[in-house]
């Protein structure tokens, strides 16, 4: 192919590419032409195909194209692109129809239907009259490209906007977060994760060379437990009890051994958690005698994190890592759970591995402006 499309510059061509590859003002694919010219030149240096790519980085390809272009049709058009034998294709949705996919992927999906498909869509558009025909496929690129899914939801926890109580609360759990560690009046973050119970009916295939491990798809429920998860994400320590349970009684009695055997030497335990109806200083007079309720009651500091905003709990994060590294299986009976969360306990606390909380008031008042009242 070299002796088919040999290229022999003259003396002023040579010339026009050196100042071509040497000034490097003129256009990238130009600059590469020319340097696939010069070092193909049967004059010197006469380099095979394979070795010019190999030092221009580009394909076999590109340096027979050039080559078979300057011998067909000479100097000027080998600098040039290639030219267009066929017409462009015309796109099929661009512009104005681009835009009315993307208003239409963002309304509510036709009765019946949960959400947008892609197909949904292109049948949709072609129903319109905004094209003649389309391809599914077509549709998903153009969503892509404008990084939209509608074929995809996810639930979330969407705060009230303007919203006083939402804000006041919010603002006295970042600033807690603030604090430095102390000793006598450590903070504990608190949560709770419901878990079903699971037996398996029949035996999972062990595990082989090439496959994964086979579960049956009947399983049998056998109930139900609570995971009481309690943090001090300044210290990376954590705790997992698990009850059958979440009632005032459960709650006061996780909170007493908190204060009795975990934090004994406090003054005062800060608590952050969530609003539920549990979750208050008269849980302690329905399970305690009133003496020893107002006791516990006077050692606690506890802070609410705001309705519908339970993110700003850090007891949430220890939650999810241990939903995905513990949780994540069938687990038959509460004596399984609770072996199996002290096991993920002893591990997690072993690392101490701690929370680094960056999300401050300033960042609150600025991200989440839409939240607070406006004057």
């Amino acid at each position: 192919m070299n002796k088919r499309y040999m290229v022999r510059l003259t003396t002023g061509e040579r010339k026009v590419l050196k100042e071509i590859a040497t000034k490097g003002k003129a256009a990238a694919y130009k600059i590469k032409h020319a340097h696939i010219l010069l070092n193909a030149d049967a004059a010197g240096p006469n380099l095979k195909d394979e070795t010019i790519a190999q030092v221009l980085h580009c394909h076999n390809n590109t340096i027979r194209n050039v080559r078979q272009r300057f011998v067909e049709e000479g100097f000027e058009v080998a600098l040039e692109h290639k030219r267009r034998t066929t017409p462009p294709v015309e796109r099929i949705i661009d512009g104005e129809k681009e835009a009315r996919l993307i208003a239409l992927s963002c309304r509510q999906p036709p009765e019946g239907y949960t959400r947008w498909t892609l197909q949904l869509l292109a049948d949709k558009l072609v129903e319109l009259k905004i094209v003649k025909a389309i391809s599914y496929r077509t549709v998903g690129r153009t969503l892509k490209k404008n990084e939209l899914k509608p074929h995809r939801h996810k639930y979330w926890v969407i705060p009230p906007e303007q919203d006083a109580d939402f804000v006041a609360h919010m603002e006295d759990i970042l600033d807690l977060y603030q604090r430095p560690y102390d000793a006598k009046r450590p903070m504990v973050c608190m949560d709770e994760k419901p878990v079903q119970l699971i037996k398996e009916t029949r035996c999972p295939l062990p595990l082989k060379s090439g496959e994964v491990p086979r579960y049956d798809y009947e399983y049998e429920r056998n109930g139900t437990a609570v995971n009481f998860i309690f943090s001090a994400p300044l210290v990376g320590w954590r705790k997992i009890k698990v009850r059958k349970q979440r009632t005032k009684k459960d709650w006061a009695e996780e909170m007493k051994e908190v204060l009795a055997i975990d934090f004994p030497e406090a003054e005062k335990v800060i608590v952050v958690c969530d609003n539920l109806n549990t979750h208050n200083i008269g849980s302690f007079y329905e399970a305690f005698e009133p003496a020893e309720a107002r006791r516990l009651v006077k050692r606690l500091e506890i802070h609410y994190t705001p309705k519908h905003g339970s993110w700003l709990n850090i007891a949430e994060i220890e939650v999810s890592i241990l939903s995905r590294e513990c949780l994540d299986r069938r687990i038959p009976d509460i004596e399984t759970l609770s072996r199996e969360t002290r096991s993920w306990e002893r591990q997690r606390n072993a690392i101490k591995k701690p929370v680094d909380w960056r999300f401050k008031t300033e960042d609150a008042r600025i991200k989440l402006k839409r939240l607070y009242p406006q004057f």
